[in-house]
């Protein structure tokens, strides 16, 4: 009998470019196998190719996936889900934007999200399980919104506390909790490096 293998982590960021020490590039170091949708040069806040990105991506592993997204990739997972059918082990969705409320400057207004076919968000169930991983302080979402879409997805509901949008701005280049979250999915991760003297 052979044991199940172990899923491959597949990182889906967000809109934005390669970021050297967003906590999604620490991940992708400390699992070599994971692989990462890269981000778009053209078409770049266009559902439709972020969510064809992903997919070209998950056409070209065999075997269990667990996708793990950030921001707007989390919206890209969920309108990738309600489009594609392939098993995935489970899925960790951290800090999801509000796209169905306006953003801050320097992010897409309504219009533009409407017309690129991100609206309106998915509100079905998952067809795997979920861990929504939300902040209390984001500022392209409030924590009731994306507890809402939680129990929409049919998702558990991790607080984060106070983490902004969990990014480098917000002052995490590191997010040790994902690798736990990871080991619910059966993601063979290794144990956190040993803080220097």
């Amino acid at each position: 009998m052979n044991p199940t293998p172990p899923p491959t982590v597949v990182l889906v960021p967000g809109l934005r470019d390669h970021v050297p020490d967003h906590w999604q590039t620490a991940l992708a170091a400390r699992l070599p196998d994971a692989v990462t949708v890269p981000p778009l040069t053209d078409a770049r806040v266009s559902r439709a190719a972020q969510v064809t990105a992903l997919n070209d991506v998950l056409s070209g592993i065999e075997g269990p996936v667990v996708l793990v997204a950030h921001s707007a990739g989390v919206l890209t997972t969920v309108h990738w889900a309600a489009r594609h059918h392939r098993p995935v082990r489970g899925a960790v969705l951290a800090t999801p934007p509000d796209f169905d409320a306006p953003l801050p400057d320097g992010h897409p207004g309504p219009e533009t999200l409407r017309d690129n076919g991100w609206l309106p968000t998915p509100r079905t169930p998952l067809p795997f399980p979920s861990v929504v991983a939300a902040s209390t302080n984001d500022p392209l979402a409030a924590f009731d919104r994306v507890a809402e879409l939680a129990r929409a997805w049919g998702s558990d509901l991790v607080d984060l506390g106070p983490v902004g949008h969990l990014n480098p701005a917000a002052g995490y280049g590191d997010w040790p909790q994902a690798m736990d979250i990871l080991r619910r999915f059966g993601c063979a991760v290794p144990s956190a490096p040993e803080a220097s003297a």
